[in-house]
């Protein structure tokens, strides 16, 4: 069994690829070997390659050199050869139907520009009254030739094209839950008619980030307690409530019955910090800090500018 399997494998019939491109070291060898003297066929034998293929290159890459007194002479240099080789295939690939499609080009022009028409809507015409018949470009080719530039259509000229939101949709990460969600809360809290109930944010300076504010606003009140930071960062957070908790000494507890945040870094503390003085903590769903229904008379920005003079 061990042999028929061995014989199978040696007289497989699977053709061999019989051609490769030459690579800038196969031309060295090819200049090499023809100053040696060596023919065409022990080229292509030692280069691994047919005789065509070298016959070829020896073409492409000979070029007429002159001596001293204007005699001329031919010699293959395999720079030449590679150049010539990477012009080649930059040439290679699908041509442009430009020249001739340019009946159907004018068409789409004239259709799209004087009817508004869409490139979709111009090839589906023609395709239906059989119009330009092995002349015409696809849908998708002739948005490519608008997109490039290779016609006098452009894009501002597709109203349904500059409408299409081109950004890719962004999938977000849901952030770190800091703690009882706002579901949790109360609903004396949504109704604003019992007192104790406030809301946590923090104000950042309009000329320098290391200006901040943390604010406390009574949901039934409106009360606001400001008070200066030295950052935007838990620990400016824990020291700014050590202020508010020693002013209001024993009776924190009642002042404070629940405090609402966001989701923000700075209050990755919170619960933490109030966890002794009996105020529930509730946090915002993700991205989602107008949940805490804050009702401020001036907007944040118009806040810190009115504490900041006043306190210059």
């Amino acid at each position: 069994m061990d042999t028929e399997v061995y014989l199978w494998h040696t007289q497989s019939t699977t053709p061999k690829r019989s051609f490769k491109h030459l690579t800038p070291f196969d031309r060295g060898r090819i200049a090499a070997l023809q100053e040696e003297g060596k023919t065409q066929t022990a080229i292509a034998e030692a280069i691994g390659c047919a005789k065509s293929t070298i016959s070829r290159e020896l073409k492409r890459g000979t070029v007429t050199q002159m001596k001293t007194g204007r005699a001329t002479f031919e010699a293959y240099f395999p720079e030449t050869g590679q150049l010539k080789y990477e012009e080649n295939r930059q040439a290679c690939g699908a041509k442009l139907k430009l020249d001739d499609a340019i009946g159907f080009i004018q068409y789409a022009e004239t259709k799209i520009l004087d009817d508004h028409w869409s490139p979709d809507a111009v090839c589906g015409s023609a395709t239906f009254h059989e119009q330009f018949e092995g002349k015409r470009v696809c849908t998708k080719t002739l948005y490519n030739y608008i997109e490039l530039g290779y016609i006098g259509v452009k894009n501002i000229d597709l109203p349904m094209k500059v409408r299409l939101n081109t950004k890719k949709r962004r999938i977000r990460v849901n952030k770190r839950v800091l703690g009882r969600s706002i579901e949790e809360r109360p609903e004396a809290v949504e109704d604003r008619t019992e007192f104790g109930h406030w809301e946590i944010d923090t104000v950042i300076g309009k000329k320098s980030q290391d200006e901040a504010l943390m604010t406390l606003t009574e949901r039934k009140t409106r009360q606001e307690i400001i008070i200066r930071i030295d950052d935007k960062g838990s620990d400016s957070i824990t020291k700014a409530l050590e202020l508010v908790r020693n002013k209001f000494d024993a009776n924190f507890a009642q002042v404070f019955k629940t405090i609402t945040s966001d989701n923000g870094s700075e209050f990755a503390e919170l619960a933490a910090s109030l966890e002794k003085d009996k105020t529930a903590v509730f946090f915002t769903h993700p991205y989602t800090s107008c949940e805490r229904g804050k009702f401020m008379a001036l907007s944040q920005i118009e806040l810190f500018n009115t504490f900041a003079s006043s306190t210059a």
